[in-house]
């Protein structure tokens, strides 16, 4: 594994770039940065935002006042694509009426030729384009582009390299995500991933170690920890280590605040990584483990590499050792060839297991992917009754559930302020959403909360008198 670090290079670039920058426009530029997707891209936002305000930008929430905006794209469904194209067509008429305006588009939607292709085909008017392997170029980029060269495009695969030390602007001062890999071997046959991020790489345990100890010291209280499979956490490294025991020592650090992770890949879910949650007080007790199907040959042409019995036994066996632990999940519909006695299977599976929350999902085919070749006979109007079924089923689940919350008291993370007036929301170690009146001085605050009345999203409560 190769590890990078910002050059004298790099630096120099990013001290040019903020020069031409003020010139420019004569003050800080203003500064929109928006990722679309998962919470990897959400982090790897946070990095580019870094990059920016160490070139002097300061930021705003709307495209319309901003002089650089950057989309960061996310490949994994066609709508998330689609959502991308009119955000970007949206700036066409901004871009005419300011053209001193600076266009950028990166992430895994980038890093496929043929859409790098079509944006410079048919997006005359964007500026920089480059993919999840060139975040630390952004500063030559833009100065390149900014010293009149001509539009600037990076999207070279890489071999997978490991990019330490880029500025970081955070978008809370609560909630931290941090990543611990990179990329993914799997190869889903549904799944774009691999071939946007590369090969699966995991950071340095010294480096998480001190990005997480640096983060409580700030006083964050909740940090994710991030990886297209986190379960396989150590591979590559020369250090013997491997998730649960990297999951133990961050728990170790002194400090109040809980750990969540994502995502979980079933078949690297260990008995080891599962007594881990169940002795670490600091990790959360809920699993986002990703079934995709209740098929056993579905999950087969889906390259999953496990089966129900399987899963099940990994559930049963956390459910054993892990106080109230509860389980999300991920779930597509109408995979290629998939008949409605296999959508069947997967409903069956939902009711056993009781999942807390499911992310579900139309397949999407994704070109590049082995799935994207497989004869697909069900029509999207018959997938789309399925997807009804499978809601309604999670939705009368969900309901019980939450309905045997109403007198509890729970543990909750105050993060952030609901929509009532004088009320804040926060989570549960559980995942669980919930809403009660409060001052704002208690975000960022553990609070025990009685719950009083209970919606299939949400929790609502009082703060208990305990406290």
């Amino acid at each position: 594994m190769h590890i990078e670090r910002p050059s004298a290079q790099q630096q120099d670039y990013a001290n040019l770039a903020s020069k031409l920058l003020c010139e420019r426009y004569g003050r800080s530029p203003l500064a929109y940065v928006h990722s679309f997707g998962c919470q990897q891209n959400l982090s790897d936002g946070e990095k580019i935002s870094g990059m920016l305000a160490q070139m002097g930008c300061n930021f705003t929430d709307s495209p319309e006042k901003a002089d650089l905006v950057i989309y960061n794209t996310c490949a994994v469904r066609e709508n998330a694509e689609d959502r991308v194209l009119g955000n970007v067509g949206a700036l066409k008429p901004l871009k005419k009426q300011r053209s001193n305006m600076i266009i950028g588009l990166c992430g895994c939607m980038m890093q496929q030729q043929q859409m790098a292709d079509k944006i410079k085909r048919s997006y005359p008017y964007v500026d920089l384009v480059f993919g999840t392997h060139a975040l630390l170029e952004l500063p030559q980029l833009l100065y390149q582009r900014l010293s009149g060269q001509s539009r600037q495009f990076s999207t070279a695969d890489s071999d997978g390299c490991i990019i330490e030390g880029l500025p970081l602007r955070r978008d809370g001062t609560i909630k931290a995500n941090l990543p611990i890999m990179y990329g993914c071997d799997n190869f889903c046959t549904y799944c774009i991933v691999p071939y946007v991020r590369g090969r699966e790489r995991s950071r340095l345990s010294s480096d998480i170690l001190a990005e997480a100890q640096e983060l409580v010291a700030q006083g964050y209280r909740e940090i994710t920890l991030l990886g297209q499979n986190v379960n396989s956490y150590g591979k590559g490294l020369e250090e013997q280590i491997d998730f649960a025991d990297l999951l133990r020592r961050i728990n170790a650090i002194e400090g109040d605040f809980i750990l969540r992770f994502m995502t979980s890949h079933p078949k690297d879910c260990t008995p080891k990584l599962i007594d881990a949650i169940a002795e670490c007080e600091k990790v959360c007790n809920h699993i986002h483990l990703p079934v995709q199907s209740g098929s056993d040959r579905v999950l087969t042409m889906m390259n999953r590499h496990y089966t129900i019995a399987q899963y099940e036994a990994l559930i049963a066996y956390a459910r054993k050792k892990i106080l109230d632990v509860t389980f999300s999940s991920d779930i597509i519909v109408g995979f290629p060839g998939e008949t409605y006695e296999e959508f069947q299977q997967t409903l069956a599976l939902i009711k056993r297991i009781g999942y807390t929350a499911l992310f579900t999902f139309i397949y999407s085919p994704r070109e590049g992917t082995k799935a994207a070749s497989m004869e697909d006979p069900v029509p999207y109007a018959e997938k789309s009754r399925w997807m009804q079924e499978l809601l309604a089923v999670q939705s009368q689940i969900r309901e019980q559930q939450q309905a045997q919350q109403i007198g509890r008291t729970l543990r909750v993370l105050a993060d952030g302020e609901a929509s009532e007036s004088g009320w804040l929301s926060g989570r549960t170690v559980s995942n669980d959403i919930v809403q009660f009146a409060a001052p704002k001085q208690k975000l960022g605050s553990f609070v025990d909360v009685t719950i009083e009345r209970a919606l299939n999203w949400a929790l609502f409560g009082r703060l208990s008198e305990t406290k």
